[in-house]
Formats: C-alpha cells, sequence, structure tokens
C-alpha cells in the first residue's frame, strides 16, 4: 500500500472518528444514566434497590475483560468490524433494559459492559490513523473530554427527563435504536483494515497472547493500572452509581439537586483531563501531576464530608472531577514504560486492570455501605463513613504511585531497553 493510498484514506478515518466519538459518547451516557433511575429500574426488575445495584455493577465485569479483547480485535481485524460490533453489542445491551426481567436487565448490564469495551480503544485507534503525530494528542483529549461530557449528561439531561415523567422503557428504546444507527455508521464510513507487508510478516510471527505476555510481565503495568483503578474508583462507583441515592437519604437532598450534584464529577472530568495532561506535558514529568490530583481529590472530599457549608455540594464535586483527571496519567505511563509494539496493547491492558479494581471494590462499597444506607441512625456519619472510604482508597494509590518510573523527563527507550528494564 503506497502513501498516497494511505493518504486518501485520512478523511474516511476521521470521519469515522466522529462516529466514534459518538459511541464513546453513548458509553458514558449508558454508564452514568441508571444512577437517576435507580427506583424505576428496580421496580421494572422486580428487585430491591441494594440487589440492582448489584445489577448495575456486572458492568465493570465485561467492560474490563473485553477490554482485553477489543485491543486484539483493532490489531487483527481493525477498526471498521470491531468499532460496529461493539456498538451493536451496547445497543441490543440498552433494548434489553426494556424487558421486565431481573435476567434480561443483567444480560442487558453485561451487553453494556462489552460493547463500551471497545470504544475508547476504537478512538484512539481512528485518531491515530487520522491525525498527524502533531495533532494526536489533541484529538484523543477530545475524544476524552467528549467522553466525559456523555457521563455527565446521563445524570444532567436523562435526570430531569425523568424527573418530569418519562418512561424509562421510552428512553432505553431512544439510546438503543441511536446506538445501532452509529454502528451501521461506522460499518459504512470506517475504511476496511488494511494491513501493509511488513505488518502482515509481524502478524505472522506474533500470536495472539505475545503484545498481552509483554505487557502483563511488566510491574509497571499492574502499578499504573492499580493507580488508575483507585482514582477512577470515587467517579465510576460513587458519582455514577450512588451519589444520588446517598445526597438524597444521607443529605436530605432533593431529586434535581442530588442529580445536578452527582453529575458535576463526570462535568469536572472535562476540564481535569486536558488540564492536567497539559500540565504533565509542560513540565515533562508524570507522576508530580498524578501525585498532587490525587491529593486534590482528597481534599475536595474532606471539604465534602466535613466541611460542607463552606462550597455548595455541586461545587465539592466538580473539584472532586477535576482532581480525577490524573486517573488518566496513568494510561500514558503505561504507554512510555511498554515497547512501541505492543502499545496498543497497554491501552487494553490498563483499561482491563483498572476496571478490574472498580469490579473489586464496588460489592465492597455496596456491602459496607449501600447496605446501610436506609437503616442508618446518623445519616451525617453515614455520609462521612462512605466518603473515608475513597479517601482510603485515593491514598493507597497514592502510595502506589511512588513505585511508578517516572516516564516523562523526556527519556526516548528503544524495544530492547524497555524489554530489559521493565521493572
Amino acid at each position: 500500500m503506497d502513501i498516497n493510498t494511505n493518504k486518501s484514506y485520512t478523511k474516511y478515518y476521521i470521519i469515522a472518528w466522529v462516529f466514534g466519538l459518538l459511541f464513546y459518547f453513548l458509553d458514558y451516557v449508558i454508564r452514568s444514566s441508571p444512577a437517576v433511575m435507580l427506583p424505576e429500574l428496580a421496580q421494572s426488575f422486580s428487585v430491591k434497590e441494594i440487589r440492582l445495584v448489584t445489577i448495575i455493577g456486572t458492568y465493570y465485569y465485561t467492560y474490563s475483560t473485553c477490554s482485553l479483547i477489543a485491543g486484539i480485535a483493532l490489531d487483527r481485524f481493525g477498526a471498521k468490524y470491531s468499532l460496529f460490533t461493539g456498538a451493536l453489542i451496547l445497543g441490543i445491551g440498552c433494548l434489553l433494559f426494556m424487558i421486565s426481567s431481573q435476567f434480561s436487565g443483567v444480560v442487558g448490564r453485561l451487553f453494556q459492559g462489552a460493547g463500551c469495551a471497545f470504544a475508547f480503544p476504537g478512538c484512539v485507534y481512528l485518531a491515530s490513523k487520522g491525525f498527524s503525530a502533531k495533532s494526536l494528542a489533541t484529538a484523543i483529549g477530545f475524544t476524552q473530554c467528549l467522553g466525559m461530557l456523555g457521563g455527565s449528561a446521563g445524570q444532567f439531561v436523562v435526570g430531569p427527563l425523568i424527573e418530569k415523567g418519562m418512561d424509562i422503557n421510552t428512553l432505553w428504546l431512544s439510546i438503543g435504536i441511536f446506538t445501532i444507527i452509529v454502528a451501521f455508521g461506522l460499518w459504512f464510513i470506517t475504511p476496511a483494515h488494511i494491513v501493509e507487508k511488513k505488518a502482515e510478516t509481524i502478524v505472522k510471527k506474533q500470536s495472539l497472547l505475545d503484545p498481552y505476555k509483554i505487557v502483563f510481565s511488566n510491574p509497571q503495568s499492574w502499578l499504573c493500572g492499580i493507580v488508575s483503578g483507585l482514582l477512577f474508583a470515587p467517579t465510576t462507583i460513587f458519582a455514577m452509581t450512588w451519589a444520588v441515592d446517598f445526597f438524597q437519604k444521607d443529605r436530605a437532598f432533593d431529586f434535581h439537586s442530588a442529580t445536578i450534584s452527582s453529575a458535576m464529577v463526570a462535568f469536572g472530568w472535562v476540564f481535569g483531563c486536558p488540564l492536567l495532561g497539559f500540565i504533565t506535558d509542560k513540565i515533562n514529568k508524570r507522576k508530580p501531576v498524578l501525585i498532587f490530583g490525587a491529593l486534590f481529590m482528597i481534599l475536595s472530599l474532606i471539604q465534602l464530608l466535613y466541611f460542607p457549608d463552606l462550597l455548595p455540594a455541586k461545587i465539592s464535586m466538580f473539584l472532586l472531577g477535576v482532581g480525577s483527571g490524573a486517573a488518566m496519567i496513568p494510561y500514558s505511563i503505561i504507554k512510555e514504560a511498554n515497547p512501541d509494539n505492543v502499545k496498543g496493547s497497554a491501552t487494553g491492558a490498563i483499561n482491563f486492570i483498572t476496571f478490574g479494581v472498580t469490579t473489586l471494590l464496588s460489592p465492597l462499597f455496596s456491602r459496607l455501605f449501600g447496605q446501610t444506607l436506609n437503616d442508618a441512625n446518623d445519616k451525617m456519619i453515614h455520609f462521612q463513613q462512605a466518603g473515608l472510604f475513597w479517601i482510603v482508597g485515593i491514598s493507597i494509590a497514592i502510595l502506589v504511585s511512588f513505585l511508578l518510573k517516572e516516564t516523562g523527563e523526556g527519556k526516548t527507550f528503544n524495544n530492547a531497553e524497555l524489554q530489559k528494564n521493565q521493572i
């Protein structure tokens, strides 16, 4: 495939990237919106709210495991087939939420997690094909921002719709159909996978699991995933699942105020991700900004829990979101700590570890604090104890981050050095 032919495909990859952005936006809408309809979903599936939260948490089971599959699929089959399949599975998962049974709720949420696992890696893949090296970081940053806007919209927009009496089946039908339309848009727009002779030779020599063997044998990869997972968890588990319920029952917020406060975390991400990313590039260091972001999260939580009169809850949650933008920094570190030929698989690996941490923490938090939400005698103390759970988790992330090697000092490593020095 000559250079001119490759260039002719660039505009199609950029158009496909735009459809990929819609896919990623929907990923976060679908991930966060159940938080504003817990009573309605519990009634639809005929389960108690604590059981419903367990159902919602199954999203992360398939999201984490299918992140590995997404990395392999993109490398082997390209974005056309991978993203179409992911978006189609996501759309079907939304439609399954219309069936009033616990089984369909579990299967639907598992489908949603599996489909969403293809969104971010697929957008990065398309951006790498459509944009020059100078514009790639900006395109990826914009991708992440749009995803966070989706997370915010999943509560900012969906919450008021539910409050005004919109039927949840109508909502899931609309989201499901729109997602399937996006899937077919990706199918028709995205160029078919083009494998150059050189790449074809590498593929033949390399088995499917070889890239993951390299990534997972590197201790730095595991450290990156653990840190990212502990920083992600307060947003994915607390803000996007439990916060509305906690604000209503522990802090006596009305539904509208609870929804707005919860949604502000994802909105804070929109600013925090590019801001902290810009600072890391500017000072050419990763770890100081990572630790600063984590400390900022702790300070935001301390203010929300123990000094609630200093700032409104929605501002505290926004600041928490800004600080949690640091959770994306390990995504840069893991790429820089592994050889060039496995950087795509490194993204799948860190997604797997990150949301594996979420999968473990979600039932633990639900058991310790979600289960006691209705029965707590002192609501404020219960709220503080729940928040302290996340402060401890973030503190562990800071301690683990000291074990990470600094990769942002302008160092250049060749593949042999990286494979030799993986600790």
